[in-house]
Parts: C-alpha cells; structure tokens; sequence
C-alpha cells in the first residue's frame, strides 16, 4: 500500500505484435499487474506507420528505426498505462535490457525476448516519454 499519494506516477507500455502473435499478452499483464501496479488504461491496436515514427521519433535517424517502425506496425499491440508507486522506474527494471540475451532472467525480455527486434515489450524511458508517447495512444486519459 502506498503510503504518500505523491510517490504515485504512472507509466504506457506496449506488448509488442510478436508477443500479441506467440500470446504472452496475459503473462506480461500478470507480472505488471503482481508487482502491484493498476491498470488504468488498456487496449489493443494496430500502429499506423505515423504512430509508431511518432512513438520511437527518438530513434529516427538510426540504421534500424525503420525496421522498427514496419515491426511495430505488422500486427496488433496490447498498450496500457499502469499506475503506482514510481511507476516508470518499476516497469523499466521489469523489462529488462533491450536486448534479451543481455536481460537478466526474471525479467520480461529476459525470460520471454527472442531478439533485439522482438523483445516483447516497449515500456517509457522517463516522465516525459510517458507524456509524449501517452498522447499517441490515449489521447483521451488525463493525468490524476
């Protein structure tokens, strides 16, 4: 239980396609939500070629940004905010490295990860990423 309301914060996630495809939907929710953080948004998608450039704009440039873009638009993703306490940092830890092979076991690209590519899980890097890349997917979710 969380004891002060301002350690509270909140974080946007997607299961990537792969994932969705190979159905660890319900496994990545389970750890997220074991851990004891709050669902309080949730819904699956297809990206649009201009969500997912938008999504990983921080990216672009790089040599494997579009083949990021055309992964992350090949099917449908699971994206949802979470709530609780330090939010971001939690969710960032349970993820584990990009690359699985370099996770560490127990976390969610560690155990279920099969490249660099498709390591399952996309998850905000800090507030402000929370706040832009929110917007794309839940422009109707305010901040509480």
């Amino acid at each position: 239980m969380v004891r002060n309301r301002s350690e509270m914060g909140r974080t946007f996630f997607f299961i990537k396609p792969g994932a969705v495809k190979r159905q660890l939907v319900g496994e990545v929710i389970s750890r997220i939500e074991k851990k004891g953080l709050k669902i309080v948004a949730l819904k699956m998608v297809e990206l649009t070629q201009k969500e997912a450039e938008e999504l990983y704009s921080v990216h672009k440039g790089k040599k494997f940004f579009k083949e990021l873009v055309n992964y992350v638009t090949s099917g449908p993703i699971v994206a949802a905010i979470v709530e609780g306490r330090d939010a971001v940092n939690v969710v960032r830890r349970m993820i584990g490295a990009t690359d699985p092979v370099k996770a560490q076991p127990g976390t969610i690209r560690g155990d279920l990860g099969l490249d660099l590519t498709d390591n399952v899980i996309h998850a905000s890097d800090s507030k402000e990423n929370y706040l832009r890349e929110k917007k794309i997917i839940f422009p109707e979710v305010g901040e509480s």
